[in-house]
């Protein structure tokens, strides 16, 4: 088939290059957001996507958005049998989703319908879920909410960060869209109608979202903590100032500290929650690198009674 991708970060890149070393399909053309502005000179970059395709000499589409009307020409222009998505970030409109013959194809980190949304990764470490995967479906006008093609199961592992699980469930995912099209192509794979039970939605994760309420359970705390690593990244105050959490990990046994009680031993940080205590690993101050939590609390001298939080 003749392809159009679109797709913007670093997680999209993966299935671009799948569909690229397949052999079978074209991609006539890479779909991606426009260039943003990036670093401390804050000078426009273009997205993951868009430098692949440029290495690989495919024409990228940077439309301001997907419902312009010189895009939506050029896409005819192309004509493409289908549209493979993976993470571009704009909602298509009818206008576009109407062009290819076989419509627009989406990878979805999660098992739909569970974790319809921009943030199914996280939300999935949050909640607990100890097998998430990823689908591919076909676009239509609702949330997430077409028919689905396949999909690939991947657990979720003690010590996951949201980082680690969509890097795995991106290498994972980037064969299952090239199987999808291969399918499509060759009339042997169907969409079926998402089931109307076990519907949830993963809303994008604000900074508000990070915090930590260190009234909550050790293994809520935890997991807030993975799903919001690497971003937007969890936190919490000191002193009056923002402290990033980077790692903890749980310590069933010590259940002596009131919830965001701090304890300094010799090597460690203990924190206390509304179960048992977790143990600081990894922190980030304001204006600082990541360093160890006890090099943390060595250089910070806190006092006997100190907490973290409000």
């Amino acid at each position: 088939m003749k392809l159009v991708f679109a797709g913007t970060p670093e997680v999209a890149v993966p299935a671009l290059d799948a569909l690229l070393a397949s052999g079978r399909h074209e991609v006539a053309a890479v779909v991606t957001r426009p260039d943003a502005p990036a670093g401390r000179g804050r000078r426009l970059v273009a997205s993951p996507v868009a430098e692949r395709a440029e290495e690989a000499g495919i024409e990228v589409l940077k439309p301001l958005k997907p419902r312009d009307a010189e895009f939506l020409e050029r896409l005819k222009e192309i004509a493409p049998d289908c549209c493979p998505v993976v993470a571009y970030g704009a909602l298509l409109p009818k206008a576009a989703l109407d062009i290819p013959a076989h419509g627009w194809v989406n990878l979805h980190f999660s098992l739909l319908p569970a974790w319809r949304g921009a943030a199914p990764v996280q939300h999935s470490i949050m909640a607990g879920d100890e097998i998430t995967g990823a689908s591919t479906f076909l676009i239509e006008e609702g949330l997430d909410s077409g028919p689905v093609y396949g999909t690939v199961t991947e657990q979720v592992r003690p010590s996951d960060t949201s980082g680690d699980l969509l890097t795995r469930l991106a290498f994972a995912g980037a064969g299952l869209l090239a199987a999808t099209m291969d399918g499509i192509e060759d009339g042997t794979l169907k969409a079926v109608p998402q089931p109307a039970d076990g519907i949830t939605v993963a809303p994008k994760i604000t900074v508000e979202d990070a915090q930590v309420d260190w009234a909550a359970p050790a293994l809520r705390v935890d997991r807030v903590v993975r799903g919001c690593t690497p971003a937007p990244g969890a936190w919490t105050t000191f002193r009056g100032e923002r402290l990033k959490l980077i790692q903890v990990t749980p310590v069933p046994e010590r259940t002596d500290l009131a919830p965001g009680r701090l304890v300094v031993g010799k090597n460690s940080v203990h924190v206390g929650t509304g179960s048992y205590a977790v143990e600081l690993l990894w922190v980030q101050a304001q204006g600082k690198k990541p360093m160890r939590a006890a090099d943390w609390a060595r250089g910070m001298r806190i006092a006997e009674g100190e907490t973290l939080g409000t």
